[in-house]
C-alpha cells in the first residue's frame, strides 16, 4: 500500500485550520483583556469629595496611564491582529468554492438504478459501450475534451460494468470499494501547495528560522530573564541589590528615603535631556526657607548633607525631586512637575522591596520607617509635616495655626475629636480655610476608616490554654470609627470574643473563608464570610489609585526586634459603612497564626498593628502570651470539666453560645488571685476567660 500526500489546490480547508489556531490564541486574550478587574483598587469605594489637587490633572494622566500600562498594549495589539487574521479567514471560508470528494460506485458511473438486474445492466452497458467507444467517438474542442479523457472515461465504465457482473471484480469492490482491490491512502495536507512549490522553498525556511530559531528563543528568554531580573515585590534585582548594599540598622525615615533614590527605574522616568535639566532650579526651590521649617520641603540638615554629597546626575535629580514631592514644592515647570509625581509613585514601589530587605534583618527601627515612609510617599507628606496636611485644603500655614504653640504636630483624630467651633475657631478665617474649605475638609476627614483596636488576645482554636509549640491565633478585635465620629455605641462585650468553630466543621477550622456565629438554636455555626473592601486611600497627590492595607505583627520590646512577621489583611468580614456612608461600628476580627515558642512562660510582646496608607492611624500596645507547661495544662483541663462557670460570668455565656445548652451544675469555684494573676495577661478585664489575654487599651 502506498500513501501519497495532497495539498490543499482548492484552498478549502488551510482557512479553518489558521482560524482554528488564531482562535485558541485570541479568545484566551480577549477574554484577559476585557474581564472585569478583580483587583482591589478597582472595586473599593470611594471616599465621596469633589477636591482636586493644583495638579490634579497631572495626577490623573499619570493615573491613566499606569492603567493602561497594566492592561497591556502588547496584548492589545494581538488581540487585534488575531481577530483580524480570523475574520480574513472566515471569508476565505465563505467565498471558497467547495470541492467534496466523491465515493466510487459503479451505479452512478453506469447511470442505473441500484435495483437494475442483471439483463438490464447487461443491455445498459451494450448501449453506452456503443456510443463511448474511443474508436466510435472524437473529442469535443468546445469541451476540451482529449483523446486520453475518452480512453479514461471507457475504461472507468467497464470497470463499472465488472464490478457489478464479474464476480473477482465485484469481490474486490464490495471488499475494498474499489474494482481494483485496495488502494493507496492519500495524506492531506491543509496548506495550498504554492508553499513548497519550486522556488518558493527558500521562504518557507526563512519563516521556519524566524519562528524556531528566533522568535521561540527570543519568547522564552524574555520570561526566564524578566523572572529573573525582577524581584516578587516587582522591582529590577539590581535596585533589590543597592537597596540592600544601602541597608543599615541606624538608618531614619530620611535615610531610607535617601536610600530609594538609587533604583534603577527612575532612569526610565529621567532619560534623555531630562537627566539632569532643571536640577539647579529644583534644588534652590526644596532648600528655600520654608513657611513653618528650615527648608521648603521640610527635610533636615543632615539629609540636606546628603543631597549635596551625591554627584549631579540622575540620582540626586531623583532625590532633590522626591523632597519636592514630599514637601509639595511648587516647582513652575510642567515637565518637572511631572517627573515629581512620577518619582513619587515609583519611589514607593521600591520601598516595598526596601521593606522586605527590613524584615530579614528583623530590626524594628528601619521596619517601621518604611511602613511610616510608605504612608508619607502616598500622602506627599515629608517627614517632619502635620499629619492634619492629609486633609483637603490644609497647608502647612493653616497646619500651624491649628496646632499653635503645640510641641508636637496633632493627629487627624485629635483634630476631629476637637468639638465643631473649637475647630473653626482654629482653621476658618482669614489667610486660612474658608468656610467651605473647611466643609470639604471636615467631610472627608468623617469618612477616613480609621481601625481602633478595642482587645487582642491569643489562643489555640478549640483548647482552653496554650501549650508550647502549639499552633497560637492572635486575635485582634477592632471597630472601624472615623475620626470626628460622634455617638459611638458602647462595645458589646460578647463580641469581643471568638467562639470556635465546631469539632466537624472542616472548612471553619482550615480557615475556608467562613466565621462562626450563633445559630437559630443557640449553637454555633459557620457562615460564608464576606468580603469587604475599605474605601479607596484619599491621596489627591499620589499618581496611583491604591486600596489600603493593615499590618499586625509583634515585636520584642527588649532586643528590639521582630518576633512575629506582618500579617496582612485588606478585606473585612463587616461593612465598615452603610449605604448612607456613615459608619456601621461592626467589630471586624483580625486574626494571625504562628508557632508559640517551644518553652513555658510569659512573653510580653509589643503589637503593631500599622494602616500603610495614613499618617497617625497606627496602633502599638503591650500584649502577653501566658504558655503554660504541658502537664499543668492537662492538669487544668481536667478541673474544668468537673467545674461549670458561673451562669451570669461571661465564661457561662459563652459556654451556653457554644454548647446551646443553658448552664447548670455547682458555681465555678473562685481562684486565688495569685493564680489568675498568673492566667491573665490583663488586669483590666477582670471577667474575660482567655488565660492568654492582653494587656489592651481602652477604646477612646
Amino acid at each position: 500500500m502506498s500513501s501519497d500526500y495532497s495539498y490543499d489546490e482548492q484552498g478549502q480547508f488551510f482557512p479553518f485550520f489558521i482560524l482554528t489556531v488564531t482562535g485558541l490564541v485570541t479568545f484566551p486574550l480577549t477574554y484577559s483583556l476585557f474581564r472585569k478587574s478583580t483587583d482591589n483598587d478597582a472595586l473599593a469605594p470611594r471616599i465621596k469629595s469633589d477636591y482636586t489637587s493644583k495638579h490634579g490633572d497631572v495626577v490623573a494622566s499619570l493615573r491613566a496611564a499606569q492603567k493602561r500600562k497594566q492592561r497591556k498594549i502588547k496584548r492589545a495589539i494581538f488581540v487585534v491582529l488575531g481577530w483580524a487574521l480570523m475574520a480574513g479567514m472566515v471569508y476565505l471560508i465563505m467565498v471558497t468554492q467547495k470541492v467534496v470528494p466523491k465515493i466510487w460506485n459503479p451505479y452512478d458511473i453506469l447511470g442505473i438504478s441500484e435495483s437494475a438486474t442483471e439483463k438490464q445492466i447487461k443491455s445498459h452497458y451494450k448501449r453506452l459501450s456503443v456510443k463511448f467507444h474511443p474508436d466510435k467517438v472524437r473529442p469535443d474542442p468546445s469541451k476540451n475534451e482529449t483523446l486520453e479523457m475518452l480512453n479514461d472515461r471507457y475504461v472507468e465504465l467497464t470497470k463499472a460494468y465488472q464490478a457489478l457482473t464479474d464476480e473477482e471484480v465485484r469481490n474486490n469492490y464490495i471488499q475494498y470499494g474499489h474494482p481494483d482491490g485496495k488502494q493507496s491512502f492519500s495524506i492531506g495536507i491543509a496548506l495550498p501547495q504554492f508553499i513548497i512549490a519550486e522556488g518558493n522553498g527558500k521562504y518557507l525556511i526563512l519563516l521556519y528560522t524566524g519562528l524556531m530559531g528566533v522568535l521561540l528563543p527570543y519568547m522564552v528568554g524574555s520570561w526566564w530573564y524578566g523572572t529573573k531580573r525582577m524581584s516578587k515585590e516587582g522591582v529590577l534585582m539590581e535596585s533589590a541589590n543597592r537597596l540592600f548594599r544601602h541597608y543599615n540598622e541606624e538608618m531614619d525615615e530620611g535615610g531610607i528615603i535617601t536610600a530609594l533614590s538609587t533604583g534603577k527605574e527612575f532612569e526610565a522616568v529621567l532619560k534623555g535631556d531630562q537627566a539632569e535639566s532643571g536640577l539647579s532650579k529644583v534644588e534652590s526651590r526644596i532648600t528655600a526657607e520654608g513657611e513653618t521649617a528650615p527648608f521648603a520641603c521640610g527635610f533636615s540638615i543632615k539629609d540636606k548633607e546628603k543631597l549635596e554629597d551625591l554627584d549631579s546626575g540622575v540620582r540626586r535629580k531623583v532625590l532633590a525631586l522626591l523632597w519636592a514631592y514630599l514637601g509639595r514644592v511648587e516647582l513652575d515647570d510642567p515637565a518637572l512637575t511631572k517627573a515629581k509625581f512620577e518619582v513619587g509613585a515609583v519611589a514607593r514601589t521600591l520601598n516595598q522591596s526596601f521593606a522586605a530587605i527590613a524584615m530579614a534583618f528583623g530590626s524594628i527601627g528601619p521596619i517601621a520607617g518604611s511602613f511610616k515612609a510608605n504612608q508619607h510617599l502616598i500622602q506627599a507628606l515629608s517627614p517632619k509635616s502635620s499629619p492634619l496636611l492629609q486633609l483637603p485644603h490644609i497647608n502647612d500655614k493653616v497646619a500651624a495655626a491649628i496646632e499653635g504653640d503645640s510641641k508636637s504636630h496633632l493627629t487627624v483624630q485629635q483634630f476631629m475629636d476637637l468639638p465643631d467651633a473649637e475647630r473653626r475657631r482654629l482653621a476658618v478665617g482669614k489667610d486660612l480655610l474658608s468656610e467651605d474649605q473647611y466643609k470639604a475638609a471636615i467631610s472627608v476627614g468623617k469618612q477616613l476608616p480609621y481601625l481602633r483596636v478595642a482587645k487582642a488576645f491569643f489562643k489555640v482554636t478549640g483548647e482552653k490554654v496554650i501549650i508550647p509549640s502549639s499552633l497560637v491565633t492572635l486575635v485582634i478585635k477592632g471597630r472601624f470609627i472615623p475620626p470626628g465620629t460622634e455617638s459611638v455605641p458602647v462595645v458589646d462585650e460578647l463580641s469581643l470574643e471568638d467562639i470556635d468553630p465546631a469539632e466537624d466543621d472542616l472548612d471553619a477550622l482550615m480557615g475556608r473563608k467562613k466565621k462562626t456565629v450563633k445559630g437559630p438554636d443557640g449553637k454555633p455555626v459557620s457562615v460564608e464570610e464576606n468580603s469587604v473592601l475599605p474605601p479607596l486611600t484619599f491621596a489627591p497627590h499620589y499618581a496611583r489609585d491604591h486600596s489600603p492595607k493593615w499590618y499586625a505583627f509583634l515585636s520584642d520590646s527588649k532586643q528590639d526586634k521582630m518576633a512575629v512577621p506582618p500579617f496582612t489583611f485588606d478585606k473585612f468580614d463587616q461593612p465598615i459603612f452603610d449605604e448612607d456612608g456613615k459608619p456601621t461600628f461592626n467589630m471586624q476580627t483580625l486574626k494571625a497564626q504562628f508557632a508559640a515558642p517551644p518553652q513555658p512562660g510569659h512573653y510580653t510582646f509589643c503589637m503593631h498593628v500599622v494602616c500603610d496608607s495614613y499618617v497617625g492611624f497606627d496602633t502599638k500596645m503591650e500584649v502577653t502570651l501566658v504558655v503554660e507547661d504541658a502537664s499543668k495544662a492537662a492538669q487544668m483541663e481536667a478541673e474544668d470539666e468537673i467545674s461549670e462557670p458561673e451562669e451570669d460570668s461571661i465564661a457561662g455565656q459563652m459556654r451556653a453560645l457554644k454548647t446551646g445548652q443553658p448552664v447548670g451544675g455547682a458555681p465555678k469555684p473562685k481562684r486565688n488571685q495569685e493564680s489568675s494573676d498568673e492566667e491573665s495577661g490583663t488586669d483590666e478585664e477582670e471577667d474575660d476567660t482567655s488565660d492568654t489575654n492582653t494587656d489592651t487599651e481602652d477604646e477612646s
